[in-house]
């Protein structure tokens, strides 16, 4: 996914680096010493491997908070650094949230665009399926199959665009970093109930 060059935007820094952590950092490092992102700073707290794709972290969640973690400002960026923690564990198992996550991208970016009628589209899409598969059982090869060409395939496409608007909108630090910390609350309130929650809120 794209993001755009860094920008130094004024958000209010929260508590503070966990201790231990790489410097904050945007895309990919090569080791720790370079700094890391926020999802490489989740995976080393989850089990001290250097990658940008823990297991602890649900497939989704973690390509949004990329795409934050290189789109925001450095202010911004660390005062998101300490999401790094709930992001290590925040896995829900509902086949349902991926779905719901997008869907709360897209109607958070049909604020800046609200006469979109390719985001409505998308948002519609991603309502439809998540009632769908909402008490739908998460196991067996058929559902894991399914599941992974929607994500590699529309629900990926809807979250790139949805991410595009929210990253060219003025505000689009305050944007990005409040729905993030919107989207972890939700993932770590959901994980371990075997089911994402029905509806997805965001700060607005």
């Amino acid at each position: 996914m794209t993001a755009l060059p860094a920008r130094r935007a004024s958000v209010k820094p929260s508590a503070g680096v966990p201790d231990g952590l790489p410097a904050p950092g945007r895309f990919a490092h090569l080791h720790p010493e370079d700094g890391a992102c926020l999802m490489e700073a989740a995976a080393l707290l989850a089990s001290g491997r250097f990658t940008d794709s823990p297991a602890g972290t649900h497939t989704a969640l973690a390509a949004l908070a990329r795409v934050v973690n290189d789109s925001v400002g450095d202010d911004a960026r660390r005062a998101l650094w300490p999401l790094a923690a709930d992001l290590a564990d925040a896995r829900p198992a509902g086949r349902d949230y991926a779905p719901l996550l997008v869907g709360a991208v897209v109607d958070e970016a049909r604020l800046v665009r609200p006469a979109s009628r390719r985001l409505a589209r998308h948002g519609r899409a991603c309502r439809t399926r998540a009632a769908r598969l909402a008490h739908a059982p998460t196991g067996g090869p058929a559902a894991r199959i399914g599941d992974l060409l929607w994500w590699r395939g529309p629900g990926r496409r809807h979250l790139e665009q949805a991410l595009g608007v929210l990253c060219a909108a003025p505000d689009a630090d305050q944007r990005l970093s409040d729905l993030l910390r919107e989207a972890v609350a939700q993932a770590r309130e959901c994980t371990g109930r075997g089911a994402a929650s029905r509806e997805f809120r965001c700060n607005r």
